[in-house]
């Protein structure tokens, strides 16, 4: 994230402020309803250049892991080409050895030998010899054939594997690029504003996430007995005790309690795109890194946490549930209980407590269900 985007963002939270101190009539009109009508746009153009950038991350997000396992697949395919090629050359030299010794016990035929011998059980038990010898060396050189068979396969599997790495870097570095630009379309539309328009917006979408929140808590769609996570300070009374007052239902549990505490101390933390901490965060890098500290491993990308993790309704949701959001699932958040959750929000922001309706929900995942 560039720090003119951070200049102009911190610049509307200033401005968002101000906005909100009481101010003669004469100096700041009432905004009318095109001025609303202008403002709402801009916010929906803002939120889908916002979107589209969360949904490049997470797919340059998905190709990094794939890339993570690539590199340890190349490298641990070069490491078992290494041991074989190591018995191959051992292989050899045993067989080597075994085709000297016998050729050196068979310079003419038992048959005479036996019959030159002075001793006939010596030529007997030299025959013995003989034969163990060539047992042997028949073995050496099965395992010798199936060692290169099996060098020239891991071989071609190290090769396929390199291949595959160079093309997933290939795509990594395009959708990173990808990232990039999108991100520079928002500081564009961002640097065109004027301080009061970017106070006017700040304020907008505030009252939207408001107006979404009261209006799902009142359609039951979170169960009863929910608070509408509005409160003056969203942190209060989220600590330890997080789950007291709350039906057993509602309650976190153990591996849940643990996740969300880890998320809680990420608090103000920046967001930044393709993060997984400790100092940086992105939405999907907070919620698996929280459960990971609380020994759940979940997958990276909010995708894959949607597709992969056991579902629940949103009536039952508890503290450390996941909750996705948009139809594509490129965003998500812990759930703090009382209406709220613990999220990266997007460039230029920080960690945070915002109500649970900030973005479209999609659904609800619990990565401890069946434990």
């Amino acid at each position: 994230m560039s720090g003119r985007l951070l200049r102009l963002i911190c610049t509307a939270a200033v401005a968002a402020h101000a906005a909100l101190v009481p101010a003669p009539a004469a100096a700041a009109p009432e905004p009318g309803p095109g001025r609303d009508r202008g403002v709402a746009e801009l916010l929906t153009d803002l939120q889908r250049l916002y979107r589209e950038a969360e949904k490049a991350t997470e797919t340059y997000n998905a190709t990094e892991e794939k890339l993570r396992a690539q590199r340890a697949e190349v490298e641990r395919l070069d490491r078992a080409l290494s041991r074989v090629r190591l018995s191959l050359h051992d292989s050899r030299r045993a067989a080597g050895r075994l085709a000297r010794q016998q050729y050196q016990s068979t310079g003419i035929s038992p048959y005479v030998r036996l019959l030159l011998a002075g001793d006939p059980q010596h030529a007997v038990d030299q025959g013995h010899v003989i034969g163990r010898l060539a047992r042997e060396r028949a073995e050496a050189v099965g395992r010798l054939t199936g060692t290169e068979r099996k060098a020239d396969e891991l071989a071609r599997k190290a090769r396929a594997a390199l291949d595959t790495r160079l093309t997933l870097a290939e795509r990594h570095r395009r959708q990173r690029d990808d990232v990039r630009r999108r991100l520079d379309a928002v500081e564009a539309l961002l640097a065109s504003l004027t301080p009061g328009r970017l106070a006017a917006l700040a304020e907008f979408e505030e009252r939207s996430v408001e107006k979404a929140q009261r209006e799902l808590v009142a359609s039951g769609a979170l169960g009863d007995g929910l608070g509408d996570g509005l409160g003056d300070d969203p942190g209060d009374g989220l600590g330890d005790d997080l789950g007291d007052g709350l039906d057993d239902d509602a309650k976190p549990s153990g591996r849940g309690d643990r996740a969300l505490d880890y998320a809680l101390r990420q608090l103000g933390k920046p967001y930044e795109w393709g993060a997984e901490g400790p100092r940086t965060y992105d939405c999907s890098g907070l919620t698996s890194e929280a459960w990971a500290a609380a020994g759940v491993p979940v997958p990276r990308t909010s995708q894959e946490q949607w597709a992969r993790l056991p579902r629940v309704p949103l009536t039952e949701l508890r503290p450390g549930d996941l909750v996705v959001y948009h139809p594509d699932a490129t965003h998500v958040a812990l759930y703090a209980g009382d209406g709220q959750v613990v999220h990266a929000p997007r460039p230029g922001e920080r960690i945070k407590l915002s109500p649970i309706a900030n973005n479209p929900i999609l659904g609800a995942v619990r990565p401890d269900a069946e434990r």
